[in-house]
């Protein structure tokens, strides 16, 4: 019984490393981002720069949505139709 603890406690500390690890650079890139879009406001012409890039960030964001999508249906579709079967060369014929 002691040892079945004592291995729960590991295994909950590791998570607690992990959580506090990934939340400590999540809030790091956060101040990061905070402070680059504070500062980039102030180089050359501030935001109004930035207007004629806007169509294609969007372009870019969508492109890179739907290929996602379409990627992740691909991938669902193989394995729901029996794609991603492993070969078994002793198996009968169907």
């Amino acid at each position: 019984m002691a040892g079945r603890i004592q291995i729960g406690l590991a295994v909950m500390r590791k998570h607690a490393v992990v959580l506090g690890l990934t939340f400590l650079g999540l809030a790091g890139f956060a101040v990061f981002a905070g402070w680059a879009f504070f500062y980039a406001s102030k180089i050359g012409g501030g935001w109004r720069s930035l207007g004629p890039i806007w169509p294609y960030v969007a372009g870019g964001a969508i492109i890179t949505g739907a290929l996602t999508g379409f990627l992740m249906w691909l991938a669902f579709y193989s394995a729901n139709h029996g794609y991603d079967e492993p070969y078994d060369p002793d198996a009968p014929e169907r």
